[in-house]
C-alpha cells in the first residue's frame, strides 16, 4: 500500500512531563514507545515511515527500525513537525500520522483504518478520551492542514469536511490509549498481550531511580 507513516517526537527526556518521572526515565519509557510504535508501523502494509525529530536517540531509533529521521530544529509541535515532513509524504498516496505514546497499536489496527480510510479524504482515530487524534490517515497526503492540540479530534473532521472531502471516525482499541498519566502507563506495563513492552516499561523506570 502507498502509504507513509508519520511519527513526530518531542525531545525524550522532555517529553510527558505529567508523568512525574525524572528526564532519565521519561526518557527510556518514551523510548521504549516509540520503539513499540515503530515495530508496528514497520511490519504493517505501509510503504515507508518517518520520524520527525530533533532527538539524537530518536533518531538512531528510527534507522534502526528502517524508518527515516527528519531533523526537527525548533520543535515547535506537532502541527509544524507534521509540516516537515509533508514534503516527503507528498510523494504518496495517503499519510498516516500517529504520535510515540500509543503503544498497543498493532500492524492489524493501522492495516485496518489504512483499509477504512475514504480514498479521497480523511480518517480518524481519536483518544479514549474522545478530545485528541491518536491517528490521522489523510488522502492524499496533503488534503488537509493538521490542527494537534485543540480538540483535534474534531476540528479533523471539520477541516476535512470544509475542504469538500469525506471524514471518516474509526475507533480502534489499540490506538486509542495514549501514555498520559501514569496511571496510563502502569495500564500499558500490565498488558498480557505485549509483555516485552511491559518489561522495557518496567526497566526504564527502574534505571530512572
Amino acid at each position: 500500500m502507498d502509504a507513509i507513516a508519520v511519527i513526530p517526537v518531542k525531545s525524550l527526556e522532555s517529553a510527558k512531563s505529567r508523568l512525574g518521572l525524572g528526564p532519565a526515565a521519561r526518557a527510556g519509557v518514551c523510548a521504549a514507545m516509540l520503539e513499540e510504535v515503530l515495530g508496528a508501523v514497520m511490519s504493517s502494509s505501509v510503504s515507508s515511515a518517518v520520524v520527525v525529530t530533533r532527538d539524537a536517540r530518536a533518531a538512531a531509533i528510527a534507522s534502526a527500525a528502517g524508518a527515516q529521521a527528519i531533523d526537527d530544529p525548533l520543535e515547535s509541535g506537532v502541527n509544524d513537525a507534521v509540516a516537515l515532513a509533508d514534503g516527503v509524504a507528498s510523494g504518496h498516496a495517503m499519510s498516516l500520522v500517529v504520535p510515540q505514546d500509543i503503544p498497543l497499536v498493532s500492524a492489524r489496527d493501522i492495516d485496518a483504518i489504512l483499509r477504512l480510510a475514504p480514498r479521497r479524504g480523511s480518517l480518524v482515530v481519536p483518544s479514549s478520551r474522545l478530545d485528541g487524534t491518536n491517528a490521522l490517515v489523510r488522502t492524499p497526503p496533503c488534503a488537509h492542514a493538521t490542527h494537534y492540540d485543540e480538540d483535534s479530534h474534531r476540528i479533523h473532521v471539520t477541516a476535512a469536511r470544509r475542504a469538500g472531502l469525506r471524514s471518516t471516525v474509526a475507533l480502534v482499541r489499540g490506538i486509542m490509549l495514549d501514555v498520559d498519566t501514569r496511571a496510563d502507563l502502569d495500564l500499558v506495563a500490565a498488558q498480557p498481550d505485549k509483555p516485552d513492552l511491559g518489561a522495557r516499561v518496567r526497566a526504564a523506570l527502574a534505571a530512572g531511580d
